[in-house]
């Protein structure tokens, strides 16, 4: 799922920028606030950090277009027990990177057990598992229509779910909203993320899933025409008229249902799926039409591309890794934010800066990696 195609090298430079941005805004440096773009939004609202997550579920459904043609070459046990391993994987290397090192460092510095009653059980590479599962079920086995009104019900469901089953006052509230009172019933506060000022609410919860599964959908028919219409004006002017439209959508539909990432609303799903065709469709024009490629830039994304799960991971690890160790009364993480990349440039440069620096600390082991043709698959 994640080898170079050459013919359609776009697709495979989207996929490497996606990893990159991700491991920006995911290990900004201490010390300073990020710039704005560079934050998620604190509740309704949109910037670019909240982009780069349905991109990654989009382009799991490019990859899922390549696949999809070998599962047709397999009998169906075979089908459901490939789709079934690759979602467990998946969930459970998520919920083992939430829970490593497996323990917690106390005020004194001591070992303390990090119990599973307390490990946050959805995340981000479970809703990736959850959706690419059900995805994957429903284009190989339902057809497109089938497909297509299922994707309807499921972003106009979850908006009528929001709103009969939130608080009556204000469904749509961090403490009033259906997802997370589904996830407390199901797993209680103890399992949930807490990044949110301390009140238990997990952006990746269960119901919220819904309409994330639609952003998988919507990149798998997507890389499908580009494959079926290759690199055409034609089939870009038709990609990026389908992206205008779901931006469209979205907008006007935030007008009654606002634009939400951490709720995954369904305009926030026609939004990151509009914006990601635009820029699939800009990337096709400008990579495989013009052939635009001085110093060869793709490469540097394409690397990263051919490993994006294992350079996610181990961009998480590290980072939490430098967290834990001690340094200076504090992290080592903040240790060197502190005295390098502050003193460098004071600010939201410096935590850029950092961040940067990172993101290419985990390029260069892709680069390794490709270099050595070692792609790790799951």
């Amino acid at each position: 799922m994640t080898q170079t195609d050459n013919r359609f090298l776009s697709l495979d430079v989207f996929r490497g920028i996606t990893v990159c941005f991700m491991i920006i805004v995911n290990t900004p440096g201490s010390g300073a606030t990020p710039f704005s773009p560079l934050n998620h939004a604190q509740w309704h609202g949109f910037t670019p950090t909240d982009l780069v997550f349905p991109s990654f579920l989009f382009v799991v459904g490019n990859a899922m277009s390549f696949a999809i043609k070998k599962y047709h070459l397999l009998g169906t046990g075979a089908v459901l027990t490939k789709i079934a391993k690759r979602t467990a994987l998946i969930f459970l290397l998520g919920y083992l990177m939430y829970w490593f090192p497996f323990f917690k460092l106390g005020d004194e510095g001591q070992f303390l057990p990090f119990p599973i009653s307390q490990t946050r059980i959805w995340g981000v590479l479970q809703r990736i598992a959850v959706c690419y599962g059900i995805a994957s079920l429903m284009v190989y086995f339902l057809p497109f229509r089938t497909v297509v009104v299922l994707s309807v019900a499921f972003l106009i469901g979850y908006w009528l779910l929001l709103l009969g089953f939130g608080d009556a006052t204000d469904p749509l509230s961090l403490t009033g909203n259906a997802v997370l009172y589904l996830d407390r019933a199901m797993l209680g506060d103890a399992h949930l993320y807490h990044g949110n000022g301390g009140v238990p609410f997990d952006p990746e919860g269960l119901l919220s899933t819904l309409p994330a599964v639609v952003n998988v959908i919507i990149g798998y028919y997507a890389g499908q025409f580009v494959q079926t219409h290759g690199k055409t004006y034609e089939s870009v002017t038709k990609v990026l008229l389908m992206g205008a439209l779901f931006i469209l959508l979205a907008l006007t539909w935030d007008m009654v249902f606002p634009i939400n990432k951490k709720l995954w609303t369904s305009p926030f799903t026609l939004l990151t799926t509009g914006l990601d065709l635009v820029i699939m469709g800009t990337l096709i024009y400008v990579v495989e039409i013009r052939q635009w490629n001085p110093a060869n830039w793709t490469r540097f994304f394409v690397i990263p591309g051919k490993n994006p799960l294992f350079l996610y991971l181990l961009s998480e690890v590290l980072a939490i890794l430098l967290y834990m160790i001690p340094s200076d009364g504090g992290s080592l993480f903040s240790a060197i934010n502190d005295s390098l990349f502050q003193p460098l440039a004071p600010g939201p440069i410096g935590s850029l800066l950092f961040a940067l620096s990172f993101m290419l600390l985990c390029w260069a082991v892709g680069w390794w990696l490709d270099k050595r043709r070692i792609y790790v698959r799951v």
